[in-house]
């Protein structure tokens, strides 16, 4: 993994969401994974990610996150090379580590 990727353990995130933290939170999975379970994130599939670019904040930090994290990293990847996003974050593990970490 390339080192300028950042990312957050679902602990970190917990205990950022717990102090409120001002973070946007998108799932890159698709509709019926979100409809099964989701952690408050905006949907915003995979596949049309790079024509939501204009939607997701550039101010803040923005979570990205998917099954087990792997859809997530590469949408991170496309985002910052095609539009110079700089304030994104990969939740490592994705919503199944989420799901084995205690609150």
């Amino acid at each position: 993994m390339s080192e300028d990727l950042k990312q957050v353990t679902p602990l970190q995130l917990k205990a950022r969401l717990a102090e409120g933290t001002p973070l946007e939170l998108i799932d890159v999975r698709e509709a019926h994974e979100h409809e099964q379970f989701n952690i408050g994130g905006r949907l915003i599939p995979f596949d049309e990610i790079l024509n939501e670019a204009h939607t997701i904040s550039r101010d803040r930090d923005v979570i990205l996150y998917c099954k087990i994290g792997i859809r997530s990293q590469i949408a991170m990847q496309r985002l910052q090379e095609k539009f110079n996003f700089t304030n994104l974050i990969n939740l490592k593990g994705g919503v199944e580590a989420w799901k084995r970490t205690p609150s």
